[in-house]
């Protein structure tokens, strides 16, 4: 059944072309994009009372439950360590799946039927990603593929549908070598083509109506990631930046690039901002934007030498994280940076033990290896950047 439902939206009908989308209805147009905007630069009450205007005029279609939704994943996005809006966020896209199931019973066709379903299993797939659910991040995305290539092929001249095209031929070339375990997933998918689905991200991010700012975060994501594209990660934060100066989520994410490629002074700068608008209580300046604000300005005193002023953030790091029952990442980081902080001073014994702490902590990354690195050998003894 799976392969039939893939060949049949793969292959399907030119009668869908002439079929009307609620995307184009100008009284659908004017709000959605006003609603996008806002949402983007963390105005939610205003994003949820633009998007309630569309569920008004339109009560059964799936836009409704997707377009309420989307607040709530900026908010899931602003504390990854908060779970407990997760199963309100897989129910919304569970009933955007089922009006579009709907739409398809009566018509195999029905283009926004295929859209919203495609788009929805796309974001709970990218959910149970954050999650690091990845067998059944890899099924919704592998349903996924299925409508949103069929969304492509039927409007080629809309880049905003080239999005998803370009997700799947990007990450489809990239996930086989770079997470081997997915493999056997991935075997019978249609191959990808990282070059293709670059372009395919850099039309919509020029010329996309409704999902150009996506485009813009999917680009910056992957140029930062795996490109390692510094050019065009800096060109394509500012304009986020530029456009949205309220989403603190781009403003931490222009800080890590700085960090990411050594720009230590511009980093600071960002930082720093993060910082003072995270005391100030400014929308969506949470207590995880705080902790990556602390993290990166210790590792930029610690690679300056400052290992003294390193401490005080990261101590300031270590009460911030103790709010949290799990070991999250700037959690273990920080204790590990502690470690290295103490061994720049000169106190050994401090720093073994924080190290010893590390190696009891959940690991992230190289964060037991270099724990029992800095064991054997203290930081500092050798040319080392931790």
């Amino acid at each position: 059944m799976r392969f039939v439902l893939s060949l049949s939206l793969l292959l399907i009908s030119t009668d869908v072309v002439a079929q009307r989308s609620i995307l184009d209805l100008p009284e659908v147009q004017k709000p959605a994009k006003a609603g996008l905007e806002a949402l983007y630069d963390f105005r939610f009450a205003e994003a949820d009372s633009l998007f309630g205007t569309i569920t008004k005029r339109h009560p059964d279609h799936p836009i409704g439950p997707f377009l309420e939704a989307l607040t709530l994943w900026w908010t899931i996005l602003l504390n990854l360590n908060d779970t407990s809006y997760d199963q309100t966020f897989y129910a919304a896209m569970d009933e955007v799946i089922d009006r579009s199931d709907f739409r398809l019973k009566r018509n195999d066709n029905d283009f926004d039927a295929i859209f919203f379903k495609g788009i929805s299993l796309g974001f709970r797939g990218r959910l149970r990603s954050n999650r690091r659910d990845w067998i059944r991040a890899a099924a919704d995305g592998k349903r996924a593929m299925d409508y949103v290539l069929a969304v492509a092929d039927v409007d080629s001249l809309n880049h905003d549908y080239k999005l998803g095209r370009g997700l799947y031929r990007y990450y489809a070339a990239l996930i086989p070598s770079r997470y081997p375990f997915l493999r056997p997933i991935t075997t019978f998918l249609p191959p990808g083509n990282r070059h293709l689905g670059l372009n395919d991200l850099y039309q919509t991010a020029r010329n996309g109506n409704y999902l150009q700012t996506e485009a813009m975060y999917f680009l910056v994501q992957i140029n930062y990631l795996y490109e390692k594209n510094f050019q065009d990660c800096v060109e394509q934060i500012s304009w986020l930046r530029n456009r949205y100066p309220r989403n603190s989520f781009f403003h931490t994410l222009e800080g890590r690039i700085y960090a990411s490629w050594h720009q230590w002074r511009a980093s600071d700068e960002v930082f720093e901002d993060v910082l003072e608008r995270y005391k100030a209580l400014e929308t969506g300046y949470s207590p995880l934007m705080a902790e990556q604000a602390l993290y990166f300005l210790a590792r930029s005193h610690i690679i300056k030498g400052q290992a003294k002023d390193a401490l005080t953030h990261l101590l300031s790091l270590e009460a911030l994280t103790a709010r949290l029952d799990t070991d999250s990442y700037f959690k273990v980081a920080g204790r590990l940076n502690q470690g290295i902080a103490h061994d720049l001073l000169g106190q050994r014994q401090q720093a073994i033990a924080r190290y010893k702490e590390v190696l009891k902590m959940q690991r992230w990354g190289s964060s037991h290896t270099n724990a029992r690195k800095f064991l054997t050998t203290p930081y500092g003894s050798v040319d080392d950047n931790g």
